[in-house]
């Protein structure tokens, strides 16, 4: 069996300022095309469909379009998507049972309650059944009354909470299985730090949804979301993020963004590739005098620092730059740490809200400040998206 592995589109981003919805629907019309290509037997976006909870009319409009056209082209194939920390939960289940009966599988819920389990697809091959585990994004809150609570009477970690869940599930490793989640999992053994991170993710702070990775090993494969650079967990090609199909963020360019096809043959046979996606606009980092910068003019989104040492004409400089760039992101100055002629600041020149919050709550405790990372945690978490507690 062959699938395509996506997550994070983030329908409705905007690129510093830059709406970027002609830029993804470039994408997911190459989405389309490789679809038709390929002729995948099934097709996963694994979280993050939207940027927002509640998103704009044009970005509903684009969600629309693109998977009327990915039916139409390839109708045969289940299409599966869960919902992110991003998404709306709620928004994402609805027609939940009206579009499974045409290949289409939006699942924007997990398991709530005892007698509910993670949705799963069963689909068939020369080799047999293939189970696909189709788990949205979680918090702990939301799957309380399944997993319970600690001897204090408290939520349990997002680590212990994931791996109670998967843990009623029956799963026969004879046969294929498959995971779609949309979580933040480190690799077996491993720390937050090996995961690289970008800045249009949103991070909690302390990394308290960090998840260890032996909570994938009964699948055969994870087909992950959430962290916008694609890599691997465990060093293994079968854990994987695929990243965002385009970037994102500055932090982003230069870096290869595109599908990750997956082959199951039998039982302990799998194999990846990657297709990459080509971007209407590249995001680059340029850097260097002003001469030499706009003598490499282009239609690309791009954040200039310059290197020259003497003082420039400001708003002639302004002028001349956004003449040769039309898509200019940034301007910075090297050496002179803050200064965006845009009057932009970036995450890099701001301190966190945890870290903002500590200035000017002095002399606070341990259990203090712990409870204001909760609470920062939470308002991050419902702004960013999912408004499910």
């Amino acid at each position: 069996m062959k699938f395509f592995h996506l997550s994070d589109l983030h329908i409705g981003l905007k690129l510093i300022n830059h709406d970027l919805l002609t830029d993804q629907k470039h994408i997911l019309t190459q989405i389309i095309a490789k679809a038709q290509e390929r002729q995948p037997d099934a097709v996963i976006i694994a979280g993050d469909i939207y940027d927002k909870a509640i998103p704009s009319a044009e970005a509903v409009s684009l969600f629309d379009s693109f998977i009327t056209q990915l039916h139409q082209t390839i109708p045969e194939t289940e299409i599966m998507l869960i919902s992110g920390n991003h998404d709306s939960a709620q928004r994402v289940n609805l027609f939940r049972q009206l579009l499974t009966s045409h290949k289409i599988h939006l699942i924007g819920l997990p398991p709530m309650k005892e007698d509910e389990h993670i949705a799963k697809i069963i689909l068939n091959d020369a080799y047999g059944p293939i189970t696909f585990y189709l788990l949205p994004f979680v918090k702990p809150s939301m799957i309380k009354c399944i997993t319970g609570q600690d001897e204090n009477g408290n939520n349990l970690s997002y680590d212990a909470a994931l791996h109670t869940l998967v843990a009623r599930e029956t799963i026969d490793q004879a046969q294929r299985n498959v995971l779609v989640s949309h979580q933040f999992y480190i690799s077996t053994g491993g720390n937050v730090d090996e995961i690289i991170r970008c800045d249009s993710e949103i991070i909690t702070v302390g990394n308290i949804d960090a998840v260890k990775g032996d909570v994938l090993e009964p699948f055969d494969y994870a087909a992950l979301g959430h962290i916008h650079k694609a890599q691997k967990l465990n060093g293994q090609d079968c854990y994987r993020y695929c990243g965002t199909p385009m970037a994102c963020s500055v932090s982003e360019a230069d870096q290869d963004k595109g599908i990750i096809e997956v082959n199951l043959a039998e039982k302990g046979n799998i194999t990846t590739s990657f297709i990459p996606l080509k971007p209407l606009h590249p995001v680059r980092r340029i850097k260097g005098t002003l001469k030499n910068v706009l003598a490499q003019a282009s239609m690309d989104y791009v954040s200039i620092t310059l290197t020259d040492k003497k003082d420039l004409d400001v708003f002639d400089m302004q002028d001349r730059l956004r003449e040769a760039f039309p898509n200019l992101l940034e301007i910075k100055r090297e050496g002179q740490q803050g200064v965006n002629y845009q009057q932009k600041i970036t995450a890099q020149d701001i301190l966190s809200p945890f870290d903002l919050c500590k200035t000017f709550l002095t002399g606070i405790d341990d259990e203090e400040e712990k409870l204001l990372a909760e609470i920062i945690n939470e308002i991050q978490q419902t702004q960013g998206g999912n408004d499910q507690s």
